[in-house]
């Protein structure tokens, strides 16, 4: 009696295998490009920074709560609460990276020639301010291209349904974040920010990026206490030149003026 065997790629044990591992990541790199081209989309801007970045309504609700908790005499009411100034006192970050985010998306909808879209990590806090501003333009798009964390629940609410990506593996996404960036602006953030951080500045600084790529680090108090790049180049790690390859930024107006600049 015939059988109808199981084609190797509908075959999802196969395609969840370790050995279908080198599969998965091509997937990750045709699908992506080929809805971003199916969209149109072939430049961005990418913005990077914390998940934990908090909005100053959510901030100042979080402050609230720990206040009443105080009240009540609640175990670790003390603890919530400068959890919540904390909060509160980022949450300009959030702020500052919607408007920006607004902006430029309005800029580039209204300008002729090179049309850029806002992308970011599709998760909360930066990213949630990142696509949320683009998305209270008219018109206005914005990319997300989301990881797989044990810790975060997909994608933010206010990325473009079409452009909303979801990936495996870290350097395929790392990849799509920067073959069409032209332009990153990165707020305060930990390690995952770090990380995007440095290793965009060894890419551009070894020439492997040759295209330009204004980098704005948003945040002159956070920035200027985490890197010390002026200490590394007097010890001599990076080259004097290299200091200048990011421009730091207090105002949603002077980084806007400084990437439409870079970018026009």
């Amino acid at each position: 009696m015939s059988h109808q065997p199981t084609k190797a790629y509908k075959n999802l044990e196969f395609l969840n295998s370790p050995a279908a591992r080198p599969i998965r990541i091509l997937c990750e790199f045709e699908e992506t490009r080929q809805r971003l081209l199916r969209h149109g989309v072939h430049n961005t801007i990418v913005f990077f920074g914390s998940a934990r970045t908090r909005s100053s309504d959510e901030a100042r609700r979080m402050v609230l709560d720990a206040e009443e908790a105080v009240a009540r005499g609640d175990e670790d009411a003390d603890k919530l609460l400068r959890r919540a100034q904390i909060a509160d006192r980022m949450s300009v970050y959030y702020e500052s990276a919607r408007e920006l985010s607004a902006r430029l998306t309005e800029w580039s909808t209204n300008r002729t020639g090179k049309h850029y879209v806002i992308s970011s990590g599709a998760g909360p806090g930066i990213m949630e301010a990142a696509n949320r501003g683009a998305s209270e333009i008219d018109g206005g798009r914005s990319v997300g291209l989301g990881i797989s964390l044990p810790f975060e629940a997909g994608n933010n609410d206010y990325v473009t349904r079409d452009l909303s990506f979801e990936f495996h593996y870290f350097f395929t996404r790392k990849y799509w974040f920067l073959y069409m960036a032209k332009a990153l602006v990165i707020f305060p953030g930990g390690f995952g920010t770090m990380d995007e951080l440095f290793e965009t500045l060894t890419l551009v600084q070894t020439g492997k990026i040759k295209k330009k790529l204004p980098i704005v680090l948003f945040g002159s108090d956070y920035w200027g206490r985490v890197i010390n790049t002026d200490a590394m180049a007097e010890f001599g790690t990076i080259s004097p030149d290299d200091v200048n390859l990011m421009h730091t930024s207090d105002s949603v107006d002077d980084a806007f003026e400084y990437l439409t600049a870079e970018l026009d």
